[in-house]
């Protein structure tokens, strides 16, 4: 009997052992991981629209952020005509890197779908999926407003800038985001703040193709669609590269349906 070779089939037996314990337990590790959302809202609001669906996500045992964008919310005090599209991209870049933040599920409502397109073209690799809630979707060398493409919201766009010196957008009434009972109403008006404007004419820069090799899934509100955003869930619909979801309910999901918003962002960690 060779116990040389006895000897060295249970040494590698042994080390085949511990390796597959340490993958097990590493996949283990990363399986009991709580899942990470950074939720960024759209033009004229701020974090504070999140409130809700953080509490539930938060409560389900979800690491959840959700920034406000520079010169909007409790940003407001520091708005200046520097503030683009490109700042607001970095605004979230900034945020994830300084936090060291991994496998995050990023989430932009309306505006920030072209928001998160840009930071997904930056550091893809701290990404796990981009989630676009009711979004505009703006490929580069596109502006927001270019890729909305309505000649009307354009120049009411334009012309409602233009009563503060081109500096911001003034805030749309509550009722077209979707929102109409009197409750959410009190509570989003003081909250709605001016949009700085070059955020909707700047183009958007992409290096990589859209998204960045990324999972890219669309959650249209179908309650009440706006004719001039209703391209962007068609296109998403027919399109295989895109995961598509439906909500029933208007603009503002996270505030009129919070739970089923929170319950359906909850799918995309599994």
């Amino acid at each position: 009997m060779d116990y040389r070779k006895i000897r060295q089939a249970l040494i590698w037996t042994l080390l085949s052992l511990l390796v597959f314990q340490g993958s097990y337990a590493q996949a283990t590790s990363e399986k009991n991981k709580p899942p990470v959302y950074v939720l960024v809202h759209g033009a004229w609001h701020g974090g504070w629209c999140w409130q809700q669906v953080s509490t539930i996500l938060r409560g389900s045992g979800a690491v959840v952020y959700t920034p406000t964008l520079s010169g909007q919310g409790e940003h407001k005090n520091v708005i200046t005509a520097d503030i683009n599209l490109e700042t607001h991209i970095s605004d979230i870049v900034n945020l994830i890197e300084m936090e060291d933040l991994h496998d995050v599920i990023l989430v932009g409502h309306s505006y920030a779908g072209a928001v998160i397109g840009g930071v997904a073209d930056r550091i893809p690799g701290r990404l796990r999926k981009l989630v676009f809630l009711d979004p505009v979707l703006v490929k580069s060398g596109q502006s927001v407003l270019s890729a909305i493409n309505a000649p009307a919201i354009t120049a009411e766009v334009t012309q409602s800038a233009a009563m503060n010196g081109g500096l911001t957008i003034p805030a749309w009434p509550v009722p077209i985001y979707g929102v109409k009972d009197s409750a959410n109403t009190r509570w989003m008006r003081p909250r709605l703040t001016g949009q700085p404007f070059r955020t909707f004419t700047q183009q958007l820069t992409l290096q990589h193709p859209y998204g960045n090799h990324l999972p890219l899934i669309f959650i249209a509100c179908t309650a009440e669609i706006n004719p001039a955003f209703a391209h962007f869930a068609k296109s998403a619909k027919n399109n295989k590269d895109w995961e598509y979801h439906e909500l029933v309910t208007g603009h503002d999901a996270m505030i009129l349906v919070p739970k089923e918003t929170a319950a359906l962002l909850e799918t995309f960690a599994d």
